[in-house]
């Protein structure tokens, strides 16, 4: 079972966004990376085409998912996560026992 998922809230723990959230938009497990709404912007120039104007846009970059923490529904913090079976289903809980819940 993932420790991130699409939809979740999650918090930058190291480099130049540390400190920062943002909701998981997407999650990229052959790279064991993760992409947030908002972080790690970068830079991308586009070339002008017949139908579209060029320019320079800044899109989100994926980002290391040991880079991030999801954040507990409770109090608002990072926290760690841990799993559970109940009703026949696996669910994730946060260290406090919030269950975490993103998009599926």
């Amino acid at each position: 079972m993932a420790r991130i998922r699409k939809g979740d809230r999650v918090v930058v723990i190291s480099g130049d966004d540390k400190g920062k959230q943002g909701k998981v938009v997407r999650v990229i497990p052959e790279r064991d990376t993760v992409v947030v709404e908002g972080i790690n912007l970068v830079k991308k120039h586009l070339a002008a085409t017949p139908n579209r104007p060029g320019g320079i846009l800044e899109v989100e970059a994926p980002l290391r998912a040991s880079k991030v923490m999801p954040v507990d529904p409770t109090t608002g913090k990072r926290t760690r996560v841990r799993t559970q079976e109940k009703d026949g289903k696996k669910i994730r809980l946060a260290k406090s026992g919030a269950e975490i819940v993103g998009e599926t």
